[in-house]
């Protein structure tokens, strides 16, 4: 029953593209909960798949121009894998909202997202991890633009007064890549400082 059910998941991850973040819970029409945990712990043994988290694995893709070896997801491919299982919205908070838009040079140790799904921390790997803020404050991810959404996130976690001329730049080249309509459209949803400076900013690059 056990090496039936190996079969049958391995050959269900070898169709996947390279790179998949893969969910043990994927698995557990293909066997009893305990002949898929077995399975699972056999291929991740076998080298097959990779362990990042509990329940959690990564179908590897290689470097194959520099043989770097395996080309490890970050952090926020991870949690947007898990927040599509989970049919959530999330968008990065705090250091991490910086670091993705090059707003801070600084890579945090642990990501932050506000979501409208579960709150809970995830370690992945030493020292690193993923948390989800459960918020009530569903403006916040009620963005056309996942970018525009970021944008805001990122100027709210430095600060009304706090933005830099070197930071506003960066902002503008960012907000170049948001359509017109989506920036009206969400524009009315970031708080007024916010919605002052990036009008702004709007109107310089346009």
């Amino acid at each position: 029953m056990i090496n039936s059910t190996i079969n049958i998941i391995e050959q269900a991850i070898k169709v996947e593209p390279a790179g998949k973040i893969l969910f043990s819970a994927d698995y557990a029409d293909y066997g009893t909960p305990e002949a898929v945990k077995k399975a699972i712990l056999r291929l991740n043994k076998k080298g097959l798949i990779i362990r990042l988290a509990q329940g959690i694995y990564y179908y590897p893709r290689y470097d194959k121009e520099l043989g770097l070896g395996i080309i490890y997801p970050s952090l926020d491919e991870i949690a947007n894998a898990i927040a599509q299982r989970d049919k959530a919205r999330i968008v990065p908070t705090g250091d991490y909202a910086l670091n993705k838009l090059g707003l801070s040079t600084q890579v945090p140790a642990n990501a932050v997202y506000l979501t409208d799904g579960s709150q809970r921390r995830i370690a992945v790997g030493q020292g690193r991890g993923i948390l989800f803020k459960h918020t009530s404050e569903l403006k916040v991810l009620a963005y056309q633009s996942d970018l525009m959404m970021l944008i805001v996130s990122a100027m709210r976690a430095i600060g009304e007064g706090m933005i830099t001329e070197e930071q506003t730049a960066i902002l503008a080249s960012h907000l170049k890549n948001v359509s017109k309509e989506n920036f009206a459209k969400d524009i009315s949803l970031a708080p007024i400082w916010v919605r002052k400076i990036l009008i702004t900013l709007w109107n310089s690059i346009n």
